[in-house]
């Protein structure tokens, strides 16, 4: 158990860095199939979509800070605007623009 939390962790402090499942694997010494299989086991999803919920939390975290896009999409650890843009309105229904345009509104209501 303690190899899954420790790929947790290791997501986490390394997210905007290129991961996949045999670095993964390899950084705990376990195959990647158990690895995957006991990683959705322990938390419900599988490695590379916990790693994508954590990219877009922080993006989402800088898009509402106001950092233009392209910035948010490096420092999540997305590798271009285009896949960004298409991942995050696949998973959210809205660009990464219109989530912002959004955000300034929410924030200007606020006031």
């Amino acid at each position: 158990m303690n190899a899954i939390v420790n790929v947790k962790q290791y997501i986490d402090s390394n997210m905007s860095h290129e991961l996949n499942l045999d670095l993964l694997s390899q950084h705990q010494f376990i195959s990647k199939f158990h690895l995957l299989r006991l990683f959705k086991r322990y938390y419900g999803l599988s490695p590379r979509q916990y790693l994508l919920n954590k990219r877009f939390s922080y993006a989402k975290k800088l898009l509402f800070d106001g950092i233009a896009i392209s910035e948010a999409c490096y420092a999540a650890g997305f590798t271009s605007p285009a896949s960004f843009s298409t991942l995050f309105k696949n998973t959210f229904g809205y660009t990464p623009g219109e989530f912002q345009k959004r955000a300034i509104f929410t924030k200007s209501s606020r006031c």
